[in-house]
């Protein structure tokens, strides 16, 4: 989930194959503790947005006004949020404090992945994952910690569940690269209240009587409205549905229903 910038920077590092172990440990003890929660270039997925805006009690709206900068990926015109660092020496982070990350249960996913950098595209068999190593000069976590391998890192981080979201935004994003053309903009209008403001989704569900268009089970339809952090997830997964519907007019999910004359 990368802008071409960040794919280039992947790229220029040394790849980690997936039995190769690396040793890190990050903690208050480190001397560089906090050092890598500043000056950020951090690109926010629809899940890492869900999340944040649900630990910190805000809409999705709300959330992209108060920390994030609005851009756009060049290639599909897909919604680009950018974490905002605060103004002032250093550049922090807006979710650092000396103590640590105050959202620590809910970082981003880039965040949950680190030193580690994750490329990921889309394979003939599914997901093909490639791994990097992010070895900073300042970074003194690798001066201690135990043998891990990629799989074992992101199992001490709980990362499975962010992959599993993001990677299933790439596959859309993949599919509308393949055109060779930008969404057309109301596409984009769509995607930036579907995907990043969940609360503007269940009203557009409402408005357009969207469940009326698709076949659903309505044990389905009430988890996508429940407003619990499941329920959220659940919105997520069907907005990429109803966005590849939307735009493709077929969904390999989500199925239009059948009208009868």
């Amino acid at each position: 989930m990368d802008t071409d910038a960040s794919r280039e920077f992947l790229e220029s590092l040394p790849e980690l194959g997936a039995d190769e172990t690396f040793c890190f440990d990050c903690t208050p003890d480190v001397p560089c503790f906090n050092r890598c929660c500043a000056e950020l270039t951090l690109p926010l997925t629809p899940y890492d947005v869900l999340r944040l805006r649900y630990q910190l009690g805000m809409s999705g709206e709300d959330f992209l006004r108060a920390f994030a900068t609005m851009r756009s990926f060049p290639d599909t015109d897909f919604p680009l949020p950018m974490l905002r660092m605060l103004d002032g020496p250093g550049e922090p982070c807006p979710f650092v404090s000396p103590a640590g990350c105050m959202v620590y249960e809910d970082r981003p996913g880039a965040c949950r992945c680190y030193p580690l950098g994750r490329g990921a595209s889309m394979g003939r068999d599914g997901v093909v994952e490639r791994f990097f190593l992010v070895r900073e000069e300042h970074c003194k976590g690798f001066d201690k910690g135990r043998e891990r391998i990629p799989a074992q890192w992101f199992a001490d981080q709980h990362v499975a569940v962010y992959n599993a979201a993001n990677d299933r935004y790439m596959r859309l994003m993949t599919m509308v690269r393949a055109t060779g053309k930008p969404m057309e903009a109301r596409f984009v209008s769509m995607a930036e209240i579907c995907l990043f403001q969940l609360e503007k989704f269940r009203e557009l569900i409402e408005k357009m009587r969207i469940f009326e268009r698709v076949e659903m089970d309505k044990p389905r339809q009430a988890a996508i409205m429940d407003t619990s952090l499941a329920g959220d997830e659940a919105a997520l997964h069907f907005a990429l549905d109803w966005m590849e519907l939307i735009i493709f007019n077929k969904s390999e999910t989500l199925c239009k229903k059948r009208t009868h004359p």
